[in-house]
């Protein structure tokens, strides 16, 4: 089956703007980043012993190489974009009609045509499709590593293309170890985009906050977050997370046409992937007026508070995660069964390893390993009560260093819920 390169005759796209060309790029070598990142992913794929890495989640694709194309689209139909990084070489397989996209993008070697292989894609057809692709796939491997039977680590296929490549003498293994511990580690360099997103996504809960009344709903309020983030050329918003009054307990009620009563608790976890894909992550609560906050809400407001802060304190590069769990925060047993599901987590282009759990999930849930100078990680608190009305949701963003922490989110917390 041909396949279709709807721009293929123009030629007109010499001065495209590249991806990331805007004002928020001042100041940032993002081609430093870019080969940053790649020298990551290289590097944990040697040391996995992984030949090759075909990668279809955007995030990871994103990351490996800057380019970013419909992230939401792709996520949903893979693989209909796709890269395939060996240790010298990237090709980039691009939707069609989209190739120009990734043009002077030096992460890049080469930029070919994407084989969609999803049943929406090839209906009916989709066993002769992955066939097709997974003999394109393992002949380039083969041509590229010079080894027919290559390592090639595999996230984000629909199981007949894992499949299909396995039967042609691959050794078909889960890519997501080696990125996820390449992703954990920031660059300065990087850090600035982090911190770019951030501010970015400050400013957008800064015009949320200004905008909070009672009778607007749940999703008008919301709106203006996103409203700001797009006018900043960040990307999406990845949850749906702004709950008010008796919907803001237990957590994870996803944002409705809820109306905003006289003095509710107004709880938003932001989760956006902001200015060059990052991702901005604290939480905020806030408080609907016009009345002053209940005692209730101020105590339920300063334990969140209270939690967030310790475990923030004691955060430092070398401890292990099971350390951690051992000095977190212990959480009053009346507040326990709604309980955030982690203690805290990486954070970088989206949520990431690790996962630190709490104490006493951490037999359970937990697994071992240690905080390095670099990270970034994401503090969280939930408190509420089972059967309460309310709850209050805070989380902050830092960052692992030689000594300590640095923090990340710099947006003011309520006065008036910690008087």
């Amino acid at each position: 089956m041909a396949e279709l390169d709807w721009h293929a005759e123009r030629s007109d796209l010499a001065d495209i703007v590249q991806l990331d060309r805007s004002p928020e790029t001042d100041g940032i070598d993002l081609a430093g980043v870019r080969a940053y990142r790649q020298e990551r992913v290289r590097r944990k794929m040697f040391e996995y012993g992984v030949d090759a890495v075909i990668l279809s989640d955007p995030v990871n694709i994103r990351y490996a190489t800057g380019t970013r194309n419909m992230q939401v689209f792709s996520m949903r139909n893979a693989p209909s974009r796709y890269l395939l990084l060996t240790l010298d070489k990237s090709i980039l397989f691009e939707f069609t009609g989209c190739l120009h996209l990734a043009e002077g993008f030096e992460t890049i070697d080469e930029v070919r045509p994407a084989r969609t292989a999803s049943f929406v894609a090839a209906g009916p057809h989709i066993v002769e499709r992955e066939a097709l692709w997974s003999a394109e796939m393992a002949d380039l491997i083969h041509e590229l590593t010079g080894n027919r039977k290559a390592t090639v680590g595999l996230e984000r296929l629909n199981a007949g293309t894992s499949i299909a490549l396995r039967n042609r003498g691959l050794s078909v293994v889960d890519a997501q170890q080696p990125i996820e511990m390449a992703r954990a580690i920031k660059s300065p360099e990087e850090m600035k985009c982090v911190i770019a997103s951030l501010r970015a996504t400050e400013i957008g809960v800064g015009k949320l906050r200004g905008a909070i009344r009672p009778g607007l709903t749940e999703a008008e309020l919301w709106s203006v977050l996103h409203k700001s983030i797009i006018e900043q050329n960040g990307d999406y918003v990845e949850t749906r997370l702004l709950n008010a009054g008796d919907r803001t307990n237990p957590w994870f009620q996803e944002t409705s046409a809820n109306l905003i009563g006289r003095n509710d608790l107004i709880a938003l976890d932001t989760d956006v992937v902001g200015c060059h894909g990052y991702y901005a992550d604290f939480s905020r609560t806030f408080h609907a007026g016009p009345d002053k906050p209940s005692a209730e809400q101020r105590d339920l407001y300063k334990i969140a508070f209270e939690q967030v802060h310790h475990n923030m304190d004691i955060l430092r590069p070398g401890m292990t995660f099971r350390e951690y769990a051992d000095r977190a925060w212990n959480i009053p047993e009346k507040y326990h069964t709604n309980r955030y599901y982690l203690s805290a987590h990486g954070v970088g282009m989206t949520g990431e390893y690790p996962y630190l759990y709490h104490h006493g999930d951490f037999p359970e849930a937990g697994y071992d390993g240690a905080l390095e100078s670099g990270m970034t990680i994401c503090v969280e608190s939930f408190i509420g009560e089972d059967g309460g009305r309310e709850g209050v949701k805070l989380e902050q963003q830092v960052l692992i260093t030689d000594s300590g922490i640095e923090l990340l989110s710099r947006f003011p917390f309520e006065d008036d819920l910690l008087a």
